[in-house]
Parts: structure tokens; C-alpha cells; sequence
């Protein structure tokens, strides 16, 4: 995903809290590769999958799969050999979650908490149910606005509520459903109690095991 590539130290220079996107050249049709970001109409697309191939006596082209990284859209994309594209300028904020309140998420700087402002549902992405309070994390900065946030894939949360363990009960493949701290609603195995500590994938928003 495109966290991947921010991980990728020698594409990130620091700037005080703010990591900066070095400017890139423009990239020819066979550099268009997996974790790249690149612009097409002035949007930033993540490059899921690339593939360079000759059909008979033709050119070179590089068929890829790009992720709209504002909408989430998928598309596929074919670069000819005398395309270019040109790599999308990305920066990194760190912002401190607040709280939810219908289908609005706050969120503040860490050091100005006074310096609030809201995000959508749909830009914070699905696992902002998985957020709690206090919780620092990275926004994906483009053009100025946040597009999207940088989610750890596993966070460790409390179970709130969780139904007892019925003897025999395989019915839905020895699991049952748990609410955990942040409200969220998940499967776990039967074994887990309310109070428990467990680990969540935030991208799949499966459980992964106890604490």
C-alpha cells in the first residue's frame, strides 16, 4: 500500500514535524513502477502493479494498475514507450486524533491543540474506527489538503463487550462478535473476554491475536 513507499527513506527529507517529498524528474514509461505516486490530470495515483511487454513487432508499453489515492477508485493504465508521468509532490503531517462525532473526526496538532479541524469519514477511510483518543498518527498531505491518513496496520485495543462462549457453538466457525474500546464491531475467537487486550489489522479489520 502506499505507506510502503513513505517508508522508503532516501524519498523523505524532515522539515520540523513535516516530512517533505523530494521533487523527482518526470519518469519515463518503464519507471512507472509499484509504490510510485504519480499525477495523471493533476490527481496522485498510487501504482499498484506494473508490467512492461512487446506485442509482436510493436513498441513497448507498460501496462499498470493505479490506485486513486483520494477516492480509492482502482484503474488499469497503459504507458507507451513516449509517455511520461510526472511523480506526485507528497508530504506527511502528524496530527493527534481527538474524537468522532457523526461521521466527523477531529483532530489537532500535537503541539497547538487548540489548532483543531475536521476530517470526513471518507478521507480518514475505514480504519478510523480503530482510532482512540490522543492517538498520534501521519496524514498524507497533497496540494495542501489531507487526502488521506497513515494508519498503523496493528494496534493493540480493550475488549468492551464480549458475549460468552457457548459450549458447541461452531455454528459460525468457533467465533463471535466483540466490541472493542473504540466501538468497533469485529469477529473474534470465542475465547476472547471483555476486557482483553488484542491485536487488530486496521486495513482488514480482522482480529489478529491476544495480548
Amino acid at each position: 500500500m502506499w505507506h510502503d513507499f513513505l517508508a522508503t527513506p532516501k524519498h523523505w527529507g524532515l522539515r520540523g514535524n513535516v516530512f517533505s517529498a523530494t521533487l523527482f524528474p518526470m519518469l519515463e514509461y518503464n519507471e512507472i513502477l509499484p509504490k510510485k505516486v504519480i499525477l495523471l490530470d493533476a490527481e496522485p495515483y498510487e501504482v499498484l502493479d506494473a508490467h512492461v511487454f512487446r506485442k509482436q513487432q510493436r513498441k513497448p508499453v507498460n501496462q499498470t494498475k493505479l490506485r486513486h489515492l483520494i477516492t480509492g477508485k482502482v484503474t488499469e493504465r497503459s504507458f507507451h514507450q513516449s509517455e511520461k508521468a510526472e511523480e506526485a509532490d507528497l508530504t506527511l503531517r502528524q496530527i493527534k486524533y481527538l474524537y468522532e462525532n457523526r461521521g466527523v473526526y477531529w483532530f489537532c496538532s500535537p503541539q497547538n491543540p487548540g489548532d483543531r479541524f475536521e476530517l470526513s469519514s471518507e478521507t480518514v477511510g475505514p480504519a478510523g474506527k480503530f482510532l482512540t483518543p490522543n492517538m498520534e498518527i501521519d496524514a498524507l498531505v497533497f496540494n495542501e489538503k489531507i487526502i488521506s491518513l497513515r494508519v498503523p496496520v496493528k494496534i493493540d485495543l480493550r475488549v468492551k463487550e464480549a458475549p460468552p462462549a457457548v459450549r458447541g457453538n461452531t455454528a459460525q466457525g468457533g467465533t463471535k462478535q466483540i466490541t472493542l474500546e473504540t466501538g468497533a464491531v469485529i469477529n473474534a475467537p470465542l475465547f476472547i473476554n471483555e476486557g482483553d487486550l488484542i491485536r487488530v489489522n486496521t486495513e482488514t479489520g480482522t482480529y489478529v491475536e491476544r495480548m
